[in-house]
């Protein structure tokens, strides 16, 4: 009966103490919905348009001043010496002016169209924002997953080592005692070298990616939580692909704001056109007058006042009206194939990120069929090693393919959460409240 084989920590096990060595701990980690937070007040690109948007309220504002009366006050005083022939010598004269003029637009279509022109540029400016923000919620997003996926590659990595290590150490023995020859022994040397460059590239990365976060927003030794394992990952709903290119087609920010665009292209020539239609404004006017002076025939203060109507009707531009209309026209048409292009680019994009999802769905499926045929594998080979039919460079392959498939496997996890939410973005449906749906799924 054989000796019996020395008790081994299962790799899971030791790889999940390898993994938590690398943590400080989840009492202090954050979860993605506070580092979002956090983002949203600190990202300097999320900010400027924020207040872009803000300012495009008080721009559209500013036209509604168009189709309201509007009053000017004016002022004046001089002073005025005249010299006259010797006989009579100089005369002088003070006066004081003052008035307020009054006018409010009765009818004036190129102020309407202003006003409507406006309103769009503000509906194009809320698209710019609801784009920054899925923008944000997507790099956030990206950032915390690429923390999580350095500590889990350091982790296989540390742990590939640690198992290098031990399978050096066995190759020592079994050379001593004359069972293996010196070729083990290097073969697992060499591997165990290799591995203390890997750690070496995996602990930069890692902290690479950890100044990425704590750049982002704006806090310093973030601390991710993990998926809770094991992770269940959703589904893609709907299942069907035109469905969410539907979906983007109306609500994608680049749509709506190209969308947007094509309405004001429309209205820009309904304003040239009416540059050669009549105005009509009321107008209004009071002022004094206070004049003082030898020169003056008759001094004292003088008021008046005025009411009435004021009616402006273009005869002839030029050529320049014809030419603006031909102008907005070809712009129009312009703004109608950028639309045109935005919709299909939108629609392209959709497709990919949807692909791009159920395929992340289908590899990590795979990798977990991987990994438990790879755990299998090595538990043979390891003990084929110790019977004498495997040598040890087989030990060594096997335990590399299973440490590359976990931190692949790790890595498309990732990869479809993220994606998820990409697709969302891709169809204009992200939202701040899908960062809910993926921080259900890590650890508490």
């Amino acid at each position: 009966m054989p000796a019996s084989l020395p008790r081994r920590p299962r790799l899971s096990a030791l790889l999940a103490a390898l993994t938590l060595a690398t943590l400080p701990g989840l009492a202090g980690a954050q979860s993605l919905r506070e580092l979002y937070e956090a983002a949203r007040a600190f990202d300097a690109t999320y900010l400027a348009a924020k207040d872009n948007a803000r300012s495009a309220e008080f721009r559209a504002a500013q036209s509604d001043a168009l189709a309201r009366p509007s009053a000017v006050a004016t002022g004046g005083a001089s002073t005025t010496q005249t010299d006259l022939p010797r006989s009579s010598g100089l005369r002088n004269s003070d006066s004081l002016s003052a008035a307020i003029n009054g006018r409010y637009p009765l009818i004036n279509r190129a102020n309407g169209v202003t006003i409507e022109q406006a309103r769009k540029s503000l509906v194009s400016a809320q698209a710019d924002l609801d784009a920054a923000e899925q923008d944000l919620i997507l790099r956030v997003t990206q950032a915390y997953f690429d923390v999580l996926a350095a500590q889990d590659a350091l982790a296989t990595t540390r742990a590939n080592k640690a198992a290098t290590t031990e399978q050096l150490a066995s190759a020592k023995r079994n050379f001593e005692v004359g069972t293996a020859t010196i070729t083990d022994t290097r073969e697992a040397q060499a591997r165990f070298d290799l591995g203390t460059a890997q750690e070496l590239a995996a602990e930069n990365d890692l902290l690479t990616k950890r100044i990425a976060l704590d750049t982002l927003v704006g806090r310093n030794h973030v601390e991710p939580r993990p998926l809770a394992l094991p992770p269940v990952l959703p589904a893609v709903t709907p299942a069907n692909p035109e469905e969410w290119v539907t979906t983007a087609d109306q609500q994608h920010p680049t749509v709506r704001r190209a969308r947007v665009g094509l309405e004001v292209a429309v209205l820009e020539t309904a304003k040239a056109r009416a540059a050669d239609a009549p105005t009509l404004d009321a107008v209004a006017s009071v002022g004094g007058n206070n004049a003082r002076g030898s020169a003056v025939a008759l001094s004292g203060t003088s008021t008046s006042a005025s009411i009435g109507v004021q009616f402006n009707w273009p005869l002839y531009t030029g050529g320049a009206t014809q030419n603006r209309i031909k102008e907005t026209l070809a712009l129009e048409d312009k703004s109608r194939n950028d639309l045109e292009a935005a919709r299909r680019a939108v629609a392209q994009g959709t497709r990919v990120a949807y692909f791009g999802v159920q395929s992340g769905l289908a590899q990590v499926k795979a990798l977990e069929a991987a990994e438990s045929s790879t755990k299998l594998a090595l538990e043979a080979t390891q003990l084929g090693y110790k019977v004498g039919v495997r040598v040890n460079l087989d030990v060594l392959n096997a335990q590399r393919d299973l440490y590359s498939t976990q931190r692949d496997l790790a890595r498309a996890r990732y990869d479809v959460l993220v994606g998820s939410l990409r697709l969302r973005q891709a169809s204009g449906q992200l939202a701040p409240a899908d960062i809910d749906s993926v921080n259900r799924l890590l650890a508490p």
